[in-house]
C-alpha cells in the first residue's frame, strides 16, 4: 500500500445504462479474479477503503473496480430516486458489462447487502465475498423498526424525512420508497444460497450496525467456508491502518482460494 499514485484524481469512465443514466467507475485491469468494491449508503468510490484496495490490487497486478451507485458520487441521478433494488441493478450492470470471469465482492455497510444480493443473483460470477460491517436488511431493522409511530406516519405522509448522520451535519434523506423497496430484498429471515468463501469483518464498537449482524449473516449463509472476525475496538468504518492491513490480507486469501480452485 505504499503506492503514491493519486487514484482519487483520475477521471472515471462512464457506463451508460440508457441515454440519460450513467454509472461512473474506475477499472484497473489485471489478473483474475476481479475485486469489486461496493460502498455504503451515501458514500462514494473515493473513500479510504476503496482507494486503499485499488492501490493494493495495482501493486499485485490484480483487476479491480470501484464505482458509484446511481445518485451517489459522480454517477447520474438523485439519491432520493434510488433504492436497494436500483442499486442492485447498478451492481449487476457493472458485473455483467465491465468484466468477464470470476469476481470477488468487497461490500462495506450497505455494500454488504448489495454483495449478498449479487451473490444470489449472479452465482456463476460471484465466487467470493468480503463483508465490512455488512448491513443487510438495515432499512427495516435499523431504520423503520427504530422509528416512533409519529415519525412513521410522517414519512408515509411526506414521502421522506431527514435522519441524523454520524458522518456529516446534513443527515440522510430517507424515503418511504427506500423502506418499502427494502422489504422486497430482505435476506436474514432465510438461507442465503451462496457456497463460496466468505470473510466478514465487524467492529464491536460499531455504533451504526450491531456486530451481531455478522453472526446472523454467518448463520444464514449456506457456505461452509465462512470466517467471521470481530474487532473489539473497531468502529463502523474499519479504516485504520491496522484495519486496512487486515482487509488486504483477507482479500488476498479469498483471491488465492479462487485461483487455486481453477
Amino acid at each position: 500500500m505504499s503506492n503514491t499514485k493519486s487514484y482519487e484524481l483520475i477521471e472515471p469512465d462512464r457506463l451508460y445504462i440508457n441515454d440519460s443514466e450513467t454509472i461512473a467507475y474506475h477499472h484497473l485491469k489485471g489478473k483474475s479474479p476481479t475485486v469489486i468494491f461496493l460502498g455504503g449508503l451515501m458514500s462514494d468510490m473515493t473513500g479510504t477503503k476503496a482507494l486503499a484496495i485499488e492501490k493494493h490490487c495495482d501493486a499485485l497486478g490484480r483487476s479491480f473496480i470501484r464505482f458509484d451507485y446511481s445518485g451517489h458520487g459522480q454517477s447520474s441521478g438523485e439519491f432520493t430516486d434510488g433504492n436497494i433494488s436500483k442499486w442492485q441493478k447498478d451492481t449487476l450492470f457493472i458485473i455483467d458489462k465491465i468484466v468477464t470471469g470470476p469476481v470477488v465482492l468487497v461490500g462495506s455497510s450497505m455494500g454488504g447487502w448489495q454483495m449478498l444480493l449479487a451473490s444470489v443473483n449472479r452465482p456463476e460470477r460471484v465466487r467470493g465475498l468480503v463483508g465490512i460491517a455488512a448491513a443487510p436488511d438495515f432499512t427495516e431493522e435499523l431504520i423503520w423498526m427504530n422509528f416512533p409511530q409519529d415519525i412513521k406516519e410522517k414519512i408515509i405522509t411526506d414521502g421522506q424525512i431527514i435522519v441524523p448522520s454520524n458522518y456529516g451535519d446534513e443527515g440522510y434523506p430517507i424515503t418511504y420508497d427506500l423502506i418499502e423497496d427494502g422489504r422486497k430484498q430482505l435476506l436474514l429471515k432465510n438461507k442465503i444460497s451462496f457456497s463460496g468463501p466468505v470473510r466478514l469483518l465487524h467492529g464491536m464498537n460499531d455504533n451504526d450496525v450491531p456486530w451481531q449482524t455478522a453472526l446472523r449473516i454467518t448463520e444464514c449463509l449456506q457456505s461452509n467456508d465462512v470466517v467471521t472476525s470481530l474487532i473489539k475496538n473497531g468502529d463502523h468504518r474499519l479504516s485504520s491502518e491496522r484495519d486496512l492491513e487486515r482487509l488486504m490480507s483477507i482479500i488476498d486469501e479469498i483471491c488465492y482460494i479462487i485461483e487455486d480452485s481453477k
